[in-house]
């Protein structure tokens, strides 16, 4: 991967400036114009360099001295020799200056991930590999957050050129893009369905099915359950179904017949008019029909029935490709924000923020705008960004409103009331839950009411109205289980909990907490947030009761969960829960969170004397 300080180009070579490139990813290592130099001496040099380079903002002097030369015995001095042994190894001057220190226009491989050849992407290796520095605590916590953070982001880099590959025809080229993205998560169903996919499409369903058999043993033995039926779908190639009328006015009357069935809730025989349509569109070569049949499809296949996101991805790639083809601008845009929808609920930020970008640059209309700025917002307020959530979801209310679209007025509405429930903003978020709940029952959009009717009823306990939350939280599990949704089951089972928890029933609050546990950790298609959230709760609940056999082990899994999904907020608070556990680094590693994370909540949390909750 070739990687310029300069950011000039190819122009710096004319004037004799050296390429610089900078490896973090496998064995750190410095090369200038392709060639091996003098790298940089010690391990803290290299530590501090990865450091520099993916801090959010440039630190301080101070910061460095006591991340890295705390048991120096002087820190500023040790630090300053440590800089200038970077400069005298990278051999550009003017670099790692400052107070804050400045990395001005260096960049590295692990900063363009995006931009890597496919020969280069499949040969990273781990952030800074064969550098721990066990001397330094602090900086050991972060080197693994951001280890786990760039797998992730590798991870989803490779899983975009599988399924682009696989859309367009060229299965046995995806195979090893997936194949690494199982090596990287074993332990993710979604990316054994990738490779088994891949597989069978190149033609070799042998392999495919001893995948399966693999897959299923995996996950028995290491994590305790079966996998899903997705799995075994995925190596069954769906045939092109044989209509029994051509044309194109049968194509858009089948477009039609699917649309209507799936709102109606008649998913199978949705998914069967949609790939007709898409059939007879390809017969009668109408590429814009094709496009929006596909579109329809994929989008079905992502919010219709569980666990089919991969295929829901590998359609909506198709669609977007015969989309731009056709020149259909707004099935672009369709299908652009529903990839994006896709990677949001997976915890993949940047390739979300990829595909959400791409859909805004096209969107013209108020409705478009709308709906991109939904799904932007819903990133931002995963992350923790909640300045960014707001401004984008307020924008995206009032488009809707304006243009006449209560449902994703709701939709978004509903995530501003969710922000301010986080934020222990009540009475901010009770005007946002009740405006969503009145347009919802307008609506009689049933398949949504569960989330709201959870979020007001969370409301409610909190208010101390627990007659009232008891019947928001039952009517939302028992709705959540008849639309078969594990978003809205398992945010109603931790509901439940909490009620049960605050009656002082701690057993059937575990009970629910498991409950909600298995539904929200066990598809391969899930909202990653959600399952970060129940886990916070479990954890909460296995600390009142000093339960720490089961808070332990719940703890490690939330922390590992919120890096590789870049749930910062989420991360701070597993912290706070280690911290009570005994890890005495776990309150300074959760305070380094803080700055970037505005809510008021969360910093009373990180008080000496707060009662955490």
């Amino acid at each position: 991967m070739t990687l310029e300080i300069s950011g000039e180009g190819a122009r710096s070579l004319v004037r004799d400036v050296p390429v610089v490139e900078i490896r973090l990813l496998g064995p750190p290592r410095v090369e200038r114009n392709g060639a091996a130099v003098r790298q940089p001496r010690g391990r803290k040099a290299w530590g501090l360099l990865g450091y520099l380079l993916l801090a959010e903002r440039p630190p301080s002097r101070r910061r460095l001295s006591d991340l890295f030369f705390a048991d120096a015995d002087d820190p500023l001095g040790a630090l300053r020799w440590s800089l200038a042994e970077l400069r005298r190894a990278i051999g550009v001057p003017g670099l790692l200056t400052g107070d804050p220190v400045l990395t001005g226009a260096m960049t590295a491989d692990v900063l363009r991930l995006a931009a890597a050849s496919d020969d280069d992407l499949l040969a990273t290796g781990e952030l800074l590999e064969g550098i721990e520095l066990e001397s330094c605590p602090e900086f050991e916590s972060w080197l693994l957050l951001e280890r786990r953070r760039i797998a992730s982001e590798i991870e989803a880099q490779l899983r975009q050129r599988a399924i682009s590959r696989l859309a367009s025809g060229q299965a046995e080229a995806a195979i090893p893009f997936a194949a690494k993205a199982v090596d990287i998560d074993p332990h993710k169903q979604g990316n054994h369905e990738l490779l088994i996919r891949s597989l069978a499409a190149s033609g070799d369903r042998i392999a495919a099915l001893q995948r399966i058999s693999q897959c299923a043993e995996l996950f028995r033995r290491e994590l305790g359950i079966e996998v899903t039926s997705s799995l075994h779908e995925a190596a069954t190639l769906v045939p092109d179904p044989t209509p029994p009328l051509s044309g194109r006015a049968a194509a858009v009357s089948q477009l039609q017949a699917g649309r209507a069935a799936i709102v109606a809730g008649a998913v199978d025989a949705g998914l069967q008019c949609l790939r007709q349509a898409a059939t007879l569109a390809v017969q009668c070569r109408d590429k814009t029909l094709e496009a929006r049949a596909l579109a329809a499809l994929g989008g079905a296949l992502v919010h219709a029935i569980r666990g089919h996101d991969e295929e829901g991805a590998i359609v909506l790639h198709q669609a977007l490709l015969v989309a731009e083809e056709a020149g259909e601008r707004s099935t672009a845009v369709l299908a652009l924000r529903e990839l994006g929808f896709i990677e949001v609920q997976a915890g993949r930020r940047q390739t979300a923020d990829n595909w959400l970008t791409r859909a805004q640059q096209l969107a013209d209309t108020a409705g478009e705008r709308a709906a991109i700025l939904g799904v932007r917002g819903m990133n931002a307020s995963d992350r923790g960004d909640y300045p960014t959530a707001f401004e984008q979801l307020g924008e995206s209310v009032e488009l809707a409103a304006s243009c006449g679209d209560p449902r994703q007025q709701a939709w978004s509405w509903s995530l501003v009331g969710r922000a301010h429930l986080l934020r222990a903003e009540y009475a901010s978020a009770a005007t946002a839950i009740q405006g969503t709940l009145d347009l919802v029952r307008r609506e009689r959009w049933i398949a949504f009411l569960p989330w709201p009717q959870a979020l007001a009823a969370e409301l409610d306990l909190y208010a101390g109205n627990l007659n009232d939350s008891t019947t928001g939280f039952e009517e939302a599990w028992a709705l959540g289980c008849q639309l078969n949704d594990p978003c809205w089951e398992a945010m109603a089972g931790r509901g439940l909990a909490l009620l049960h928890t605050a009656r002082g029933d701690h057993s059937t609050a575990t009970e629910w907490l498991d409950r909600a546990l298995s539904r929200a950790g066990q598809e391969p298609d899930r909202y990653q947030w959600v399952h970060a959230h129940v886990l916070d709760a479990a954890i909460t609940a296995a600390l009142t009761r000093n339960d720490t056999n089961r808070a332990h082990p719940l703890a490690a899994a939330l922390s590992t969960l919120a890096a590789r999904c870049d749930l910062r907020e989420l991360q701070a608070r597993a912290y706070l829960h280690l911290a009570a556990l005994g890890d005495p680094q776990a309150t300074t590693r959760a305070r380094s969170l803080a700055p970037g994370i505005d809510n008021p909540h969360l910093h009373a949390l990180l008080q000496p004397d707060s009662n955490r909750s």
